[in-house]
Order: structure tokens, then sequence, then C-alpha cells
């Protein structure tokens, strides 16, 4: 897939309009041009916009390490200057343009779902319809949930929207936010297919269902989690690779629910994610902590610290340094779900509010990561919190998991106000909602609480 570079601010691209310079200009014919409406006549076409989402969807992974890693106790950088410092030190201003950026790619998602919706009148076979429409609201809510998570209540776009839908830019409660997120979900669930043979890069019925139960814990529904997650450790579709770092290097495998593909040693697959993990920035992105490098090397039989931590340079996670002719060419795909995270997860809904357990399907599942990190296996007598929360940590390193799986298991304020002197909890754990946003709402879109 193609990934094609916008220069749209995000409020501007999800309300699809550009700015004039006079009356005349608006009267004006275009010489050569087509409108969506006309474009938009068979399944043929429609497939075009589908496949286009996938394409924005490959923007969002590029810098998301830096407002999710590098703001937990895993990432840092090298020099700490600049926009990039303002991250990881947890004093990110409203100007900030990589976090601008994130607004900006996931509202682009929105709208190229939002096309696809609009549009699905046109596809004549029931169906690819049905699918498409599936696929369009997988990739909707997903954006949705990056951004609900990342800056709080934000605002929701359901529909193609024009310059006169001004409502659009003001922010939705935290409820209507998520109450789209899960009916798109639920809906996409119904609709998608079961994985296949050429079903990768592309949303599945299993792939609605582990992210309907990541955004159910996230609320803490244990009970509405539990059996989406259920279903998922018995499906027989799945299995975790035998060894670590074969979930990163051998693509396609069948640990993997969904990702982000890229193509190998392309101009138009560059991605970011591997390049600032090694080279960038003259000195490199998401660096390994001396706190993540220490919780790694307390236990010096997980074999995961060769892979979370590069052996021949240790101030680098290792899991995306693919030989490539140019570090930008690598053409790592990026893994947005995997068996293991949905091992843990089921682990944590039963769990639930509990400090710890000894049900026997959550210690069997939470071994199932444990130990394929040891080479001599253990069973698990019980299960706390603290444990699971670690070896989540351990098992999804520089997976951009880190920062919020503290604020879902509520570990956040005391982890980061010990790993940090300039974390300042609560304000810390959203990002502010970005200047040039709030701007071109003309004040409808507000900044959020202790940022202004």
């Amino acid at each position: 897939m193609k990934n094609t570079k916008y220069k749209f601010f995000g409020l501007l691209m999800i309300l699809g309009f550009s700015v004039s310079c006079s009356k005349e200009d608006l009267d004006l014919a275009p010489i050569s041009a087509i409108s969506d409406t006309k474009y938009f006549n068979n399944d043929s076409d429609v497939l075009g916009a589908v496949i286009a989402i996938y394409d924005g969807l490959q923007a969002v992974p590029m810098n998301e390490f830096a407002l999710t890693e590098m703001r937990s106790d895993n990432g840092k950088t090298a020099l700490h200057e600049g926009e990039w410092k303002q991250l990881e030190t947890f004093e990110v201003l409203p100007t900030n343009s990589v976090v601008a950026g994130y607004w900006s790619v996931n509202y682009n998602v929105i709208f190229r779902a939002n096309t696809v919706l609009e549009h699905l009148n046109v596809v004549s076979d029931a169906t690819k319809k049905m699918n498409y429409d599936g696929e369009a609201k997988f990739a909707r809510a997903l954006a949705h949930f990056n951004l609900v998570r990342a800056f709080g209540e934000v605002p929701v776009i359901d529909k193609v929207v024009g310059i006169k839908d001004t409502k659009y830019f003001a922010k939705k409660s935290l409820t209507e936010v998520y109450d789209l997120i899960q009916s798109d979900l639920t809906t996409a669930i119904n609709e998608l297919p079961v994985k296949s043979a050429t079903s990768f890069g592309r949303a599945t019925k299993q792939a609605a269902q582990g992210m309907l139960a990541k955004v159910y814990l996230t609320q803490k529904k244990y009970d509405l989690a539990l059996p989406l997650l259920a279903a998922l450790v018995a499906d027989t579709q799945y299995s975790l690779q035998a060894n670590y770092k074969d979930v990163f290097y051998n693509e396609k495998n069948d640990e993997i629910l969904f990702a982000i593909p890229y193509s190998n040693d392309s101009a138009t697959e560059s991605q970011s994610f591997s390049y600032e993990m090694t080279v960038g920035q003259a000195s490199g992105l998401n660096f390994v902590t001396d706190d993540f490098a220490a919780f790694m090397k307390a236990d010096p039989l997980d074999k995961r610290i060769a892979v979370n931590i590069n052996p021949a340079i240790p101030t680098q996670n290792g899991k995306y340094l693919r030989t490539s002719t140019s570090p930008r060419l690598a053409g790592n795909d990026w893994l947005v779900l995997r068996l293991a995270d949905v091992y843990l997860m089921y682990t944590e809904a039963i769990m639930g509010t509990a400090t710890s357990t000894t049900d026997a399907n959550a210690i069997k599942y939470y071994d199932k990561v444990r130990n394929r990190a040891f080479a001599i296996p253990v069973i698990s007598t019980s299960i706390t919190k603290i444990a699971l929360l670690n070896q989540r940590r351990a098992e999804l390193a520089y997976e951009n998991q880190r920062l919020y799986d503290l604020i879902r298991f509520d570990m956040a304020q005391s982890v980061l106000s010990a790993y940090s002197s300039t974390f300042q909890g609560p304000k810390d754990l959203l990002l502010p909602i970005p200047q040039v946003e709030i701007n071109i709402s003309g004040g409808m879109l507000v900044q959020n609480p202790l940022y202004n």
C-alpha cells in the first residue's frame, strides 16, 4: 500500500473544505475534476476507497511511540532537545507539531472511513457491501480509540461533514466517544470475515473482537470484555510463536490479530518508527531508559531482554532492527494487536477489580506468555495485579502499550511520579489539544484542563 503524505490540518480534512480568496474563485467551475458523488459508481470504486483507509492507517504508527512509550518509563531521546524533549519530560505544549500530526492522521483515517460508508449504496455485491462496512467501522473505531486515549474528550465524526457542519468541531463526552467506538466494533464483529490466508493487513472478526475487549477493559467493563477474550483464547487459528523474536521478524505469523503492513525497500513505504528508534534525529528516539534496562536485567533469565534491548547498542530497543538498504526502508509491519496481548488481557478481565487471582484459566494464559520467555517453565499458583502489569511491560515493551497499561491499572500516578520529577498528574496523562485545531475551530474546540 502506498503511504501518501497529506499536508492538511486534521479538522480541515474531516470537514473537507478549502479556503478561497474571493467569491469569483468560489464560482469557478473546475477545468478537470470529478466529485466523489460522481466517482463512486460500482464495487471496484468503493474497494479503492477501502484500500485508501489502510493507506491512511500507515501514517498512524510513525511517531506514535513518542506519545506513548516516551511518555512512560520505557522510552527517551538521546539528545533531550526540542519538541521530543517536551514529550519525554511531560512538558508538552499545545503547539507541539508531533501531537498535532497525530491528531491529523487519525482524523484522516476517520474521514476515509466515512467516505466509504457514505458510498456503500453503489456496491451491488451484498457480501462485499457488508465487509466494506465492517472494515470502515473497524478503522473509524480504532482511530477514535487512539484519539480518546491520547486526548480525552474529542470531536466525534460519524459521517462526511462539510463547511457548515461547525457543530462537529466541539468535543463530545467520553461516554459519547466510547459509545461510537463500541457500536462500530460491535457492527464490525458481525460483518467482518474471520481470519483467512489472504486477510493479513485487513480487519477481521477476531481483530474487532480483540479491539473491543481492550476498549471495554479501558473502561473497566471486565464482564463485557471477558466473553470476547474467552472466544479468542479458544480460537485455534491463532498461536504464540515459539520464539519471542519471531513475533517481529517472522512477518504474517499466526500470533498477529491485526497489523499495519509496510513493504521492504520501497520509497513510497518509508516509515519513521524503525528509523527513529535507531539512527533518526542524529542519535535516535524511543531509546531504552535506565529504568527499563534495570527492570529487564532484574531477571536475567528472561530471554526477551535480547529483543527488547539491542545487545549491540544497549541504548536502543531492538524490536525493529531490520536489515535494509536504508533504515527508513526497513519495511517492518506495525503490530497493533497480537495473541500474547489477548492472553494477558484475558487474565486481566478475570482478575477484574481484585488485586490478585488464583483462577486456573487466568493462570494458564498468563503462564503461556511468561513461559515462552524462560527456558524453565513454571506453573503459577496465583497472579497479582502488579505481576500482571510487569508481565505486560516485559512482553509488550516498545509496542506503544505501556502508558495506557499504567493508566488502565491505576498505576500511572505513582509509577510516573517516581520516574520523573516533572510529571504532573492527572494533567500529563492527556495530551493538549493542538492549538492549530483550536484556532481553526474559532474557539468551539476548547483546550484540555490545566493546559490553559
